[in-house]
């Protein structure tokens, strides 16, 4: 253990290890030499001990053991002897000789900011003028309040003792200031500025607590909407259960979007771009609880350095999940599409649209709907299939045949990739004399990605055709003009006339 010595400064005893005293010694000594010769030296040396205790006991406390990291802080807030200028003796006391001085915000005499203080002191002026000023200013288009703010922003407080004497332009106050640099009145202010400043003060309080409060309420409101959106996000993305954040769930399942990464995205990428994602949502999220947090118990803390770093990994995460995405979706950039068309042998009187198979049939986990709620998705991850609806259309033929045409659509990184891609989506309907079977949906093969595919069916049959549908080709034909109707009875019978279908009425 080192060794420490007990010493005896400004009349309290203190312990400090043996590298610690040999510098508080040296720069004592410096003081000392500093001061020795100047009228009035011992006084300034006795307020600098004084002070120098003030420090250690603010920074430990007396049974503890004051190190060289206390002596070298302690140096840094009272400044090195090279830094004091030289004095000459005055009845007031010290006067300083010519030393640049520095505009600050005052923390001694500040109403707000300590702005107009500042420049008071700078000025050798009593800062009263300037808050008159900046508060005739204030109407005149908000110029004061602007000036105010941008001072406030661009000046530093002056919060070491370094800073003070920069900012009044000498090692310590005038007027009786001590070390501390702490005054009961500001030095330049007539009796009637400091009524004045004293009204300002009062005014001052009183807006402090306005403001306090209005931050207090944005901070609630930062905490409950980070709070509220991070938990959903939670429930949603990681327990699945969109029930309760939509009215309805059982058309848009919202929980089952980060599942489907894994059929639009390259298969390696999908954990990469999950994590991605989240850190996205969260990060954003995280901060604004956490600055509600600040803003509601206004506590200080050295957090910049989080806040960068938070920001940094942010922006990371959002070009990486850009450049990703871009990545990913060049093959999505190209659309192609493909047509089929067989005809019925003899054109029916009456042509009988069943279903085949239907989606009730399907052993889906998942639904999702994309776009509107007419082009589902239907996931069985057991056999890593992908379903979706297809749609129907029923229009006059041009001439007396009956026929259907199978529409294909799909994305690829070209034309040709995409004419590909919607050749491979498999789709099924059967014709058997005057029937056609057609199923609810076409099937993605396995181990193919989700390229925006759709299959639409259209029927052309001849005017003064009956046309007869059951319940799910009818929802099918529905679903194409984006709205859902379906009738009560089992079969429903239609007339193909020069306009399109007519409903038979029973």
């Amino acid at each position: 253990m080192e060794k420490t010595i007990k010493i005896n400064l400004g009349g309290i005893l203190f312990q400090i290890e043996e590298e610690a005293y040999r510098m508080l010694r040296d720069y004592l000594q410096s003081i000392d030499h500093k001061f020795r010769n100047v009228p009035g030296g011992n006084e300034t040396i006795e307020d600098i001990e004084s002070r120098i205790a003030e420090i250690f006991q603010s920074q430990k406390d007396l049974s503890e053991v004051i190190s060289k990291e206390n002596v070298e802080m302690m140096i840094s807030i009272i400044g090195t002897p090279d830094e004091f200028d030289q004095y000459e003796g005055t009845e007031s006391g010290y006067q300083t000789s010519h030393r640049e001085k520095r505009m600050y915000r005052n923390p001694d005499d500040r109403i707000i900011g300590g702005v107009c203080g500042g420049i008071g002191a700078y000025l050798n002026t009593d800062p009263v003028w300037f808050r008159l000023i900046f508060i005739i200013m204030t109407p005149v288009f908000l110029i004061g309040l602007f000036v105010y703010l941008a001072l406030w922003i661009a000046l530093p407080l002056a919060i070491s003792d370094s800073q003070k004497r920069e900012m009044h332009g000498s090692n310590f106050y005038r007027s009786g200031a001590n070390i501390t640099g702490k005054t009961s009145e500001y030095p330049y202010s007539s009796k009637v500025g400091s009524a004045f400043n004293q009204v300002f003060r009062a005014i001052g309080k009183v807006l402090f607590i306005i403001v306090r409060i209005f931050l207090i309420i944005i901070g609630v409101t930062f905490v409950l909407a980070g709070f509220t959106t991070l938990f959903s996000f939670i429930v949603i993305f990681v327990f699945k259960y969109p029930g309760s954040f939509s009215i309805d769930a059982g058309e848009f399942n919202l929980a089952y979007l980060p599942d489907f990464l894994n059929y639009i995205v390259t298969p390696a990428m999908v954990p990469l771009m999950t994590a991605l994602i989240v850190l996205v949502v969260a990060i954003p999220l995280l901060a604004m609880v956490y600055g509600g947090i600040r803003l509601i118990f206004w506590f200080k803390v050295r957090d910049g350095y989080i806040w960068l770093i938070g920001l940094v990994v942010w922006v990371l995460c959002v070009a990486s999940l850009a450049i990703i995405s871009f990545n990913e979706g060049v093959s999505y950039a190209e659309r192609g599409k493909t047509r089929s068309l067989e005809y019925f042998g003899p054109t029916p009187d009456t042509l009988y649209i069943m279903s085949g198979q239907k989606i009730s049939d399907l052993h889906a986990d998942k639904e999702i709907a994309v776009s509107d709620n007419y082009y589902k998705i239907y996931i069985d991850d057991n056999n890593n299939l992908v379903y979706i609806r297809s749609r129907l259309d029923i229009s006059n033929a041009d001439n007396d045949a009956t026929s259907v045409e199978i529409k294909r659509q799909s994305s690829g990184t070209s034309r040709l990739d995409a004419i590909d891609n919607a050749e491979r989506l498999k789709y099924n309907f059967t014709i058997k004399g005057d029937t056609l079977l057609l199923d609810e949906f076409f099937m993605i093969p396995p181990d193919t990605k989700w390229s925006f595919d759709e299959v639409g069916v259209k029927i052309f049959a001849p005017e003064g055709t009956i046309i007869c549908m059951d319940k799910t080709v009818e929802r099918m034909y529905h679903s194409y003009y984006d709205y859902d109707f379906v009738t009560d009875t089992e079969n429903r019978y239609w007339r193909m006339t020069e306009d399109g279908l007519d409903y038979l009425e029973d």
